[in-house]
């Protein structure tokens, strides 16, 4: 199988995209690239995303906080996969992507909206990305494997994947 390009859509892609690109690189690396962008981007990562994948032993190349119109031009990687991790992103109107990706949806808490104390918003930290893990690792071990529904798609056959 050749390696597959995934991209994982957020609103403002500080956070739950973030942490789903860094994670997805992870653990299919070699099989999967993924990228992040977001329908309304604030422009920077969420710094308590990056502490995060640091405590859980991520390392994620250089992530940033980009729009996901980058990722619609002709210049762009051709994306196999879409996931959106929050419902606000899913109800957007997308740019039209190129190619024939397989979309797939997922609506994840934000955890930039955790309200408390500051073990309290860790926490929520740590549970976004407990629960991304939890999507991301079913993807990966998928029957029929994701790729193969990916070759279908690419084929012209109109794939959705429900969450």
């Amino acid at each position: 199988m050749t390696m597959k390009n995934v991209l994982f859509l957020g609103t403002g892609n500080t956070a739950r995209s973030i942490m789903a690109e860094a994670y997805m690189n992870y653990a299919g690396r070699g099989l999967y690239r993924a990228f992040s962008a977001g329908a309304q981007p604030a422009g920077h990562v969420d710094p308590m995303a990056l502490q995060t994948l640091r405590d859980v032993g991520v390392r994620g190349r250089t992530l940033s906080s980009k729009s996901w119109e980058v990722f619609a031009l002709t210049v762009a990687p051709r994306m196999d996969l879409i996931v959106t991790v929050c419902e606000q992103a899913a109800q957007l109107t997308a740019p039209r992507w190129p190619g024939q990706p397989v979309l797939r949806y997922m609506t994840v808490p934000d955890p930039v909206a955790a309200a408390g104390s500051f073990g309290r918003h860790r926490a929520a930290y740590l549970e976004c990305f407990a629960e991304l893990r939890q999507h991301i690792d079913a993807l990966l071990l998928a029957e029929p494997p994701l790729g193969v529904l990916m070759e279908h798609a690419a084929r012209g056959e109109v794939i959705a994947l429900d969450a």
